[in-house]
Order: structure tokens, then C-alpha cells, then sequence
């Protein structure tokens, strides 16, 4: 429960409606705790559920958008995973 936040506590602070952190779960963009009928934000997803909301309020990208877009950075981070591994594996015949 320490690390848990108030889903209710962040849309106030933050000025937004509970529903976009609804729709962002709907979405599988983020992952949210309930207990005892309250939703709750694990605190290691503050900081990917703020840049959603940034994307979402500052770019104006819709709920779709958002989801392509957190896509093609997974993409980016994975391909950038992998040429450090082989370049990794390359130093080694060299």
C-alpha cells in the first residue's frame, strides 16, 4: 500500500477526469490497483502514466495515438536492446 497512489489524488493534483486513467487501462497502457472499490496507481507507473498525459493534453493525440505511439517506442527500445547486444557479441570476434 506505500507505494500505491491515489487514482482519485493524481486527477485532482493533475486536473484531470478519472475516466482518461480508465481508458488508459482499458487500453493496457498502464496498470491499476483496486481495494476496496478505490483505483490506486503503483508509484512506478507515475512517471510513463505522466508522460501519457503529456502526450494526451500537450500534443493533443487520442487514446489510439497514445497506444501506437507507446507501441513504436516498446519497438524503438527493444531494437536499440538488441543492436547493443550485438554489438556486444561482435567485440567478441574482433
Amino acid at each position: 500500500m506505500e507505494n500505491l497512489v491515489s487514482a482519485n489524488e493524481f486527477c485532482i493534483n493533475h486536473q484531470i477526469e478519472i475516466s482518461f486513467i480508465s481508458s488508459l487501462k482499458e487500453f493496457g497502457l498502464i496498470e491499476l490497483t483496486t481495494l476496496e472499490e478505490v483505483l490506486f496507481i503503483d508509484s512506478n507507473e507515475l512517471q510513463k502514466l505522466e508522460r501519457l498525459l503529456r502526450l494526451y493534453n500537450e500534443m493533443d493525440i487520442n487514446m489510439e495515438g497514445i497506444e501506437a505511439v507507446v507501441h513504436l517506442l516498446k519497438k524503438n527500445e527493444d531494437l536499440q536492446t538488441e543492436i547493443i547486444r550485438l554489438k556486444n557479441r561482435l567485440s567478441l570476434y574482433e
